[in-house]
């Protein structure tokens, strides 16, 4: 890309911004020095790696690139056999750490991210180094005792020579109380000395490592000591000469994955980079654009990314291929910029747009620059959805007075070496945007230079947006096919620039009007309109009449997208209540459900407790009846719970016409289609008195539209409804079997743990019968005769499974 011409743009200032967004910095460097990309390919992968990033800060993922540095002049050390200090290997430990994470994150992601998770294959762990460093080194950057067992060894040692020491200069400092400046044990030079007055230093045998500043005090060690701090001296060193050879080390294990740490780090800067487009996306409230590339003579489609998407698309004739809708200066305050529309490249290839100075020319020129340089660098536009933009190969802007200093030129001289450059490298597939064409001369020449200069950069083809103040340049767009009319609108009434841009018509020059409006007296006014050709005249009336016929028709627009959008916020703010309330509503079930729960696991408990007890306690029918009650009840209060259908496949969801009854699944409700699928998959579904759109992934279809929305499971039997025993005294052999077949289903699915049948004892027949029935029953665990209180071998306890 042209350098000088993204300066014009102030490009550089759009890139502090970015950097503001990068974690590290690696990434803020990565930011600074992003240029635009004119291979459609790598332009079409930052865009989409910037969409991917968008979702997932949108999806509330933890993406954080915490702990992360820029290592590699640390790696480049290590390789150059040099040692890294403790807190230096801590960085990379930190950087490691945030690799970790990250690809750990990366490789969670589903197929609908594939850029971000392309990423993962460059990130390297490595948690061998990682686990031998955070062995070794401490929080503070400190070698620790744990680094080798002959560190811990010396320090171990200092440690109890240094209690040696202490406790000897204890005694010495009680001895030699009377000769001491203060009564205090420090150090000086690494050695344990006191503080000795001058005047009585031979009362005190040692060595003299320091004096104070007045001379009065001398730093003495004790000759008590003095062999002691020689030890402690050594083993000081041994741990310094310790510590030396760990770092060493693992300088060298650092050493030996260089191309690793490399990769890794350069993969975190390109994630930071990826990272920071996508949070200065959320800041503009940006889109991503839909490319536009030039393929054998047409003009390709690349839209944004879409799941299964199909392949590019041509641009239909006649449709221009830089489309802005509502786009946005990405420097100026979004409170009060005014968006604009813009397009170009389509019946015409320029633009040239009049105007008032300070009415916004300049302002909409640099946009387009802007806007084309961000989606080439990978960042989202602030623009509305929908907008297009080219991928140009380069980019020229010649913009502002700045003078050449060096040269010494004119302001004029200046505009034409910059023009006569573009002119020598420009081509078709590039972007031309002249601020203030003709400027700086006389203005019949200036004019007619201007209309030769828009005659050659037609005739390449490049696309060119070109500002000028002279009124002759209007009547050249409106004759020269390829070449286009626009203008920013002045408000006369208030005196100031609208900044609305408005293609098709030229600026008109409201001299007379705002002279009019200043004062200025009305003779002269009119003496000045009768030196105005009717022609003139009448077409400055004819302007002002459609400027304020466009003026009401854009007022309109303006209400009509503000009310549809006020609309759109509706139904997405019922949409979400809708969500809460089933979310809550599934909330309250589930709490009910499991108290009821735990009440229907105590009275069980307390079933289990009588059948264990049967052998010791009589139980009476009363008791037995309360129990039953109370399992009723519990079982009574279990919420019905929803059933939800099974998802049908993808060929039936396309199939979904109008009156068909369809399960939502993020409502967990019914509803039925009012219309077919759209374009984009949206379907128009009515659930209960609402209506809404649901995405095809959100609706599963069913046979069955079920009141209220809800399609209940059918409750198992209650307690109360099955008897704890049943009597078959006298009954026939073929009666019993008819009847504990069912008898014996019920209670399992009542939950009861037991049942007792009563058969009597009789001559045995009816006993065997119905222990040979219960021994071949699917649900019967064990059997077993009463105790003799409770009716002996008369009575069989059958114990259920699963209890």
């Amino acid at each position: 890309m042209h350098e000088p011409s993204l300066n014009a743009l102030e490009f550089p200032k759009v890139l502090e911004r970015l950097a503001r967004h990068a974690s590290f910095s690696l990434g803020r460097e990565r930011a600074l020095a992003l240029r635009p990309a004119d291979d459609p390919e790598e332009v079409r992968r930052r865009l989409q790696e910037t969409t991917e990033a968008v979702r997932l800060i949108e999806a509330r993922a933890p993406v954080s690139l915490g702990g992360a540095r820029d290592i590699r002049p640390l790696v480049e050390r290590a390789q150059r056999e040099g040692m890294l200090e403790g807190h230096q290997l801590l960085e990379i430990l930190g950087t490691l750490q945030a690799a970790t994470r990250l690809r750990q994150l990366l490789e969670r992601l589903d197929p609908t991210y594939p850029h971000l998770r392309g990423l993962a294959v460059g990130l390297f762990p490595l948690p061998r180094l990682q686990d031998e460093i955070a062995r070794c080194i401490g929080p503070q950057g400190e070698v620790l005792d744990g680094a080798s067992a002959r560190l811990a060894a010396i320090r171990s040692q200092k440690v109890v020579l240094q209690n040696r020491i202490a406790e000897r200069m204890q005694a010495l400092l009680l001895r030699y109380r009377a000769f001491l400046q203060e009564p205090i044990i420090t150090q000086r030079q690494g050695r344990y000395v006191l503080a000795v007055r001058a005047d009585q230093k031979k009362a005190v045998r040692g060595l003299v490592h320091d004096h104070s500043a007045s001379g009065a005090t001398l730093y003495v060690e004790p000759i008590e000591v003095v062999e002691l701090g020689n030890e402690l001296r050594e083993l000081e060193l041994a741990e310094q000469e310790e510590v030396r050879r760990i770092l060493l080390e693992l300088s060298e294990a650092v050493a030996a994955e260089a191309a690793a740490l490399q990769e890794t780090v350069e993969t975190l800067a390109r994630f930071d980079l990826i990272l920071a487009r996508a949070r200065y996306s959320l800041e503009l409230q940006g889109s991503e654009p839909t490319l536009v590339l030039q393929r054998d003579g047409k003009h390709i489609l690349w839209p944004p990314a879409v799941a299964g998407q199909e392949a590019p698309a041509s641009l239909p004739q006649g449709e221009p291929p830089l489309h802005l809708l509502r786009a946005r200066h990405p420097l100026l305050d979004p409170a009060t910029v005014v968006p604009i529309d813009l397009y170009l490249g389509g019946e015409f290839r320029v633009l040239v747009i009049t105007g008032p100075n300070t009415g916004g020319k300049t302002v909409a020129l640099k946009t387009v620059g802007l806007l084309v340089a961000m989606a080439q660098s990978g960042m989202h536009i602030p623009a509305a959805p929908g907008s297009r933009i080219p991928v140009v190969r380069r980019i020229f802007a010649d913009i502002g007075d700045e003078q050449s200093i060096e040269q010494s030129l004119s302001t004029f001289s200046a505009h034409m070496t910059r023009i006569i450059e573009v002119l020598r490298e420009a081509e078709a597939d590039s972007l031309v945007l002249l601020d203030e064409l003709g400027a700086g001369t006389d203005p019949v020449e200036g004019s007619a230079l201007a209309r030769a200069l828009i005659d050659a950069l037609l005739e390449r083809g490049c696309l060119t947006v070109a500002t000028t103040h002279h009124s002759e340049l209007k009547a050249y767009a409106y004759a020269t096919p390829g070449v286009e009319n626009a203008c920013v609108e002045f408000d006369v009434e208030t005196l100031s620039p609208t900044y609305v841009l408005t293609i098709g018509l030229p600026g008109r020059s409201n001299a007379l009007a705002i002279a009019s409006r200043l004062g200025l007296d009305g003779q002269i006014i009119a003496r000045a309109r009768r030196w105005l050709s009717e022609e003139e005249v009448r077409t400055e009336t004819l302007l002002e009449q459609i400027q304020q016929e466009r003026e009401e028709i854009r007022r309109s627009l303006e209400e009509a997208r503000r009310a549809e959008e006020h609309a759109r916020d509706l139904e997405r703010r019922f949409e979400r209540e809708v969500r809460e309330l089933e979310r809550q509503r599934h909330e309250i079930l589930a709490r009910a459900r499991e108290e009821a729960e735990e009440a229907l696991r105590t009275i069980r408990n307390r079933l289990d407790a009588l059948e264990r007890d049967l052998s010791t306690v009589r139980v009476t029918r009363e008791w037995l009846a309360q129990a039953r009650e109370q399992l009723r009840e519990v079982e009574a209060s279990i919420p019905e719970v929803p059933a939800e259908p099974t998802a049908f496949p993808p060929q039936e969801q396309e199939a979904l016409q109008p009156g068909d009854a369809v399960w939502v699944e993020s409502l967990k409700a019914y509803g039925e289609v009012l219309s077919p699928p759209d374009a984009a998959g949206l379907v128009e579904v009515q659930v209960g008195s609402f209506k809404m759109r649901r995405p095809l992934t959100d609706l599963h279809r069913t046979s069955r539209r079920e009141e209220g929305g809800v399609r209940v499971v059918r409750r198992k039997p209650a307690a109360q409804q099955v008897p704890l025993e049943i009597e078959v005294r006298g009954w026939r052999v073929a009666e019993v079997e008819e009847v504990l077949d069912p008898y014996l289903n019920d209670a399992y699915l009542a939950g009861l743990p037991f049942v007792r049948i009563i058969h009597g004892k009789g001559t045995g027949t009816l006993r065997r019968v119905v222990r040979e029935f219960l021994a071949s029953h699917p649900l019967v665990a064990s059997f077993e005769g009463a105790p003799d209180r409770d009716g002996g071998e008369g009575v069989t306890i059958a114990h259920l499974i699963g209890h």
